[in-house]
């Protein structure tokens, strides 16, 4: 038996223009035998929404360097729970202040990445996480 391919969302919320690391992150994904859908820049909580559940993905990963994350990710949280993706993990990379990962964990993120984080790590992160899900 095959094991099943992840699916992952590749996001830009909000306003900001760079999306360097997040192309980044989806060819490192992607090179890690994951199949990767990458929305662009500029994304809306119910455009990221309805794009994880059109395309039925398994993890959801969010790019923000606006320094916008504490009014989007709530939104983007709070959609997905309307839509009944409580069971997408939702990875945040980009500029979060230390203050503001707590916060960001509280809210449903499941993990948060920094600038310079390795993306074997994030590939490990994902599998390990995705692993614990279906065992349960």
């Amino acid at each position: 038996m095959t094991e099943k391919q992840i699916r992952v969302l590749i996001a830009k919320p909000g306003l900001d223009g760079h999306d360097r690391g997040a192309k980044v992150i989806a060819r490192a994904l992607r090179d890690d035998g994951m199949e990767v859908i990458y929305t662009g820049l500029r994304q809306t909580p119910d455009m990221i929404s309805e794009a994880a559940l059109q395309e039925d993905v398994d993890v959801i990963g969010l790019s923000i360097l606006s320094g916008a994350h504490n009014a989007l990710i709530p939104q983007i949280i709070k959609k997905l729970k309307e839509n009944g993706q409580d069971n997408v993990l939702v990875f945040l990379g980009g500029i979060i202040p230390e203050d503001d990962i707590q916060s960001m964990l509280d809210a449903g993120i499941y993990k948060v990445y920094g600038p310079g984080t390795d993306t074997r790590q994030v590939c490990k992160d994902i599998r390990e996480a995705i692993s614990v899900k279906q065992a349960e």
